[in-house]
């Protein structure tokens, strides 16, 4: 780790990780039930989908999307994996790992209502609101965090900590300089 880097902390552990997606799925099971189609931004979301989906109690189906932003000083972003079921009259809940700008899931639900679902909602674990860029209210929130640099539990810093069990801050000028800075620290027994 880079001298004067701060040292990564735990900011959410695994227990309350557990407890508060338990929380969500009981929210989403409420609000749909008859059950419901989830919808996984790639690829982050994946630990958070895989543990919501198996605390529901309802019926659910789940389908995948993914998109990318424009390079080179372009704005916007584009789908890169569509879905592949129908979502007309259907009640869909996005499901992504954290919304900041708010960008990325404006856009997304906004493409989704196009395609004339009974409702689209979202169910977000992080919620960073000091970054938001355009007003978007996720309906579903786990926590709201403040503006750090996090990793974990399917947030990564070039394709690394996904893994973890935890959401963990940690010092950003650190793992721009070595986005390996952590992982002694964080993967040792």
């Amino acid at each position: 780790m880079a001298t004067g880097a701060r040292p990564p902390r735990v900011l959410i552990g695994q227990d309350e990780l557990s407890a508060r997606v338990d929380r969500l799925a009981a929210e989403v099971s409420g609000a749909y039930p008859d059950g419901v189609l989830l919808v996984e931004v790639l690829k982050g979301s994946t630990w958070f989908l895989a543990d919501l989906a198996r605390a529901l109690t309802v019926r659910c189906e789940v389908d995948f999307l993914a998109i990318s932003a424009y390079g080179a000083g372009r704005a916007g972003a584009r789908l890169v994996k569509d879905l592949e079921a129908d979502i007309s009259g259907r009640d869909v809940v996005v499901v992504d790992v954290m919304v900041d700008t708010g960008l990325t899931l404006t856009y997304l639900t906004g493409e989704l209502a196009r395609r004339r679902p009974r409702s689209v909602e979202s169910c977000i674990l992080l919620d960073k609101t000091a970054r938001r860029l355009v007003p978007t209210a996720p309906r579903f929130v786990g926590f709201a965090i403040p503006d750090e640099v996090v990793v974990g539990y399917g947030v990564d810093f070039a394709e690394r900590y996904r893994n973890l069990g935890a959401v963990v801050a940690g010092d950003l000028p650190a793992l721009r300089a070595d986005p390996d800075a952590y992982v002694r620290q964080l993967f040792s027994g």
